[in-house]
Parts: structure tokens; C-alpha cells; sequence
């Protein structure tokens, strides 16, 4: 992937000398120019089309910021109810991730989703033990947590 963005960005600079105009402008045609010249060679590179990647990692971000607001809420609620009626506990989460920084990323975002925190991950790294703020089902929480993030993480890696 990154040396397709490196030749992508030589290309653009190329089409920049090509043209004698140095502005953005000028950049962003190359850029484009060179990202079809990239498309037309990927059968040549060993990684899929880099834009497939970028996409799936803007498709992450979405999902958590989505995930992000959507527990900031959960979490507004519970703290603005006059009485404590939650039900806190941990879980495990067996996960079908295999590389470090897949597992990494997902407990990173998992902690960073307020109402929930990754206590610990097991020696073979498949199963994730999460504390939960306030979880009613454990079997919704896991499979929310697989069709959300671990998915997306899935597509990044691919």
C-alpha cells in the first residue's frame, strides 16, 4: 500500500514538472492521473488497490465516531437518572482477529467507547475480558462488538 501511494504522489509531482505549473491545482490533476496510471497497474502489486484500504479505514472511523456519540449518550443517561439502575460486569469476547495490531486497535477502541474498558487480553490473544458500565445482554453486547468494529478492522487488514 505504500508504495502505491508513494508512486501516486511521484507521478503527481512528475505531471507538475511535465506542466511547468507548481500549484495545487496542477498536484491534484496529477494525483488523479497518476491514481488511474496505479488502477491500470495493480494487477502488478502484490497488495490490493490502495484506495480500497484508505476506504475501509474512513469506513472505521465512521463507525466509531458513530459508536463514540451513541455511548456518550447511553452513558449521559445513566448519569442523569435519579436512581443508579445499571448493571455493570465483564465479558469475554472471542475474537477471529490474528495480527497484533488488529487485536491493539480493537481494544483501543473498545476503551475509548465511554461505559466499557478492555481489563485484559489472554495469552493467545482471541479473547478480550471487557468491563461494561451497564450491560443487559451479554450475548448482544459481543455481537455488536463483532458486526461493528471488529468487521471493520477485518476490512482494514485485508
Amino acid at each position: 500500500m505504500a508504495f502505491q501511494i508513494i508512486l501516486n504522489i511521484f507521478l503527481a509531482f512528475l505531471w507538475m514538472f511535465f506542466e511547468g505549473s507548481m500549484n495545487a491545482t496542477t498536484f491534484i490533476v496529477g494525483y488523479l492521473l497518476g491514481l488511474l496510471v496505479v488502477f491500470f497497474m495493480r494487477r502488478f502489486f502484490s497488495t490490493r488497490f490502495y484506495i480500497h484500504r484508505l476506504y475501509a479505514i474512513l469506513k472505521l472511523l465512521l463507525i466509531f465516531f458513530k459508536e463514540l456519540m451513541l455511548s456518550n449518550l447511553a452513558v449521559l443517561k445513566v448519569i442523569f437518572q435519579p436512581k443508579l439502575n445499571i448493571q455493570p460486569g465483564i465479558f469475554a469476547l472471542e475474537t477471529k482477529l490474528k495480527e497484533d495490531w488488529e487485536i491493539t486497535l480493537l481494544a483501543n477502541l473498545i476503551t475509548l467507547t465511554p461505559g466499557t474498558l478492555v481489563v485484559d487480553v489472554s495469552e493467545d490473544n482471541k479473547t478480550l475480558y471487557i468491563h461494561a458500565m451497564d450491560i443487559g445482554d451479554v450475548d448482544e453486547a459481543v455481537e455488536s462488538i463483532r458486526q461493528s468494529f471488529e468487521k471493520a478492522i477485518m476490512e482494514v487488514g485485508q
